[in-house]
């Protein structure tokens, strides 16, 4: 099992870090890839953050583990692998390995994720570890302490999500985007898990968007269909939550 500095070292080559060409150390929002891999709308994502005056990294969790789009279709997708817990450990590293970096203001973090990448953050605001769990070995070596807010775009909180109603220990702020017509979850199990995250002190604004499940990315692939107005729409209301969370 790795630790935290480990997952980091594997990790590091493959995030890809975009943002204003300065030397400023400038609040970061991580990003973290669905299911499929990394698609073009994450860069999207990234140019809003640049367009806030943020910096974003571009997390590629499948490249350090060899993993093509086609093997993670086949078995991430399916849930037989690696699911949301396991998906924390990179979180929990990329949090640790980029607070170090000269050009991040470490106390000014938002974790973005999009389906499965939302599981993933979701089971690291919650999990209590004070022994080897989220497939790291030592989980509780870093703080949430810089993480200001969540960006949870259509997470992952269908019946494989074991610990969807599990009490956050740590409680940004929240813009969490559910799918109308997403059909991994329904609206009410979705508004049900966010209540939760809510009620754990958590500042949580949900938006519907009316479209299906990877609304904003480039495919079609029923039953998902890309909806390139409501894409646009929800980077818009990307930046202005990351300009809420932390004014430039």
């Amino acid at each position: 099992m790795d630790t935290l500095e480990q997952r980091w070292a594997r990790l590091a080559p493959h995030i890809t870090m975009v943002g204003p060409e300065d030397d400023r150390r400038r609040p970061t929002a991580l990003l973290f890839h669905g299911c499929g891999g990394l698609r073009d709308h994450l860069p999207l994502y990234a140019e809003a953050a640049t367009a806030a005056g943020w910096r974003a990294a571009i997390v590629d969790s499948y490249a350090p583990r060899g993993w093509s789009r086609e093997y993670a279709m086949a078995t991430v997708c399916t849930g037989l692998q690696f699911h949301g817990d396991k998906r924390a450990g990179d979180v929990l590293a990329t949090i640790r390995g980029l607070s170090d970096h000269p050009l991040v203001d470490p106390e000014r973090l938002v974790l973005a994720g999009w389906s499965h990448g939302g599981w993933g953050i979701m089971e690291a605001m919650s999990a209590e570890c004070s022994r080897p769990c989220l497939g790291v070995a030592d989980p509780g070596a870093v703080s949430l302490k810089g993480v200001k807010g969540a960006w949870l775009a259509y997470p992952y909180v269908g019946i494989g999500a074991w610990n969807r109603m599990r009490a956050w220990r740590h409680c940004p702020k929240v813009l969490a985007v559910i799918a109308r017509k997403d059909h991994l979850t329904t609206v009410r199990n979705a508004e049900r898990v966010h209540d939760m995250v809510r009620g754990c002190g958590a500042e949580v604004e949900t938006w519907i968007a009316e479209g299906s499940h990877s609304f904003d990315e480039p495919m079609n692939a029923p039953p998902m269909r890309h909806d390139s107005a409501l894409a646009e729409e929800s980077r818009r209301r990307f930046r202005a939550f990351l300009e809420d969370v932390a004014p430039i």
